[in-house]
């Protein structure tokens, strides 16, 4: 019986399978999470998709929290960019959860925001690290000035914020 060739390793470098991942790994991560700019790439149209992209994922947390996007009006954009540069998106609901939070420890939260999070954090629990899960027990949230009771699934606002 003969032996088996070896096997010829597999081509490397910027083209290869492996350094093409690496290559687009490190393209999201800068497009993404605030990660250097990898070489090879025009910074100016990296920077406008990184901003497009900011866009669109603030729009989409908008849908998940009207009430914050609402609540800061024409500051909206900015305020999301501001927070949500240098960091991935763990979802538009947890994204929205985290700069509510955020905003409520800086104390400028407005006061549509508090309600929001107020019956979220009734409604549910969230540690920052997993994903929200639904409360069985009554729970009494508070943010702000807002108070929210849950109790059989159903979330009252008892004490809503002044405006």
């Amino acid at each position: 019986m003969s032996a088996a060739p070896a096997a010829e390793p597999g081509p490397t470098g910027p083209t290869s399978p492996t350094g093409l991942a690496a290559r687009q790994a490190a393209l999201v991560a800068a497009l993404v999470a605030g990660a250097p700019l990898p070489a090879g790439f025009a910074a100016d149209r990296v920077d406008a998709a990184r901003r497009a992209l900011l866009r669109k994922r603030a729009g989409e947390v908008a849908r998940h929290w009207p009430l914050l996007a609402a609540g800061l009006g024409d500051a909206w954009p900015a305020t999301f960019a501001g927070w949500a540069a240098g960091r991935p998106t763990a979802g538009s609901l947890r994204d929205g959860w985290d700069l509510a939070r955020a905003l409520r420890d800086r104390g400028t939260l407005p006061p549509l925001g508090e309600q929001e999070l107020a019956a979220r954090e009734a409604a549910h629990r969230y540690d920052g690290r997993h994903p929200p899960r639904r409360r069985r027990l009554p729970a009494l949230a508070r943010s702000g000035d807002a108070v929210a009771l849950q109790l059989a699934g159903r979330v009252r606002l008892l004490r809503p914020t002044r405006r």
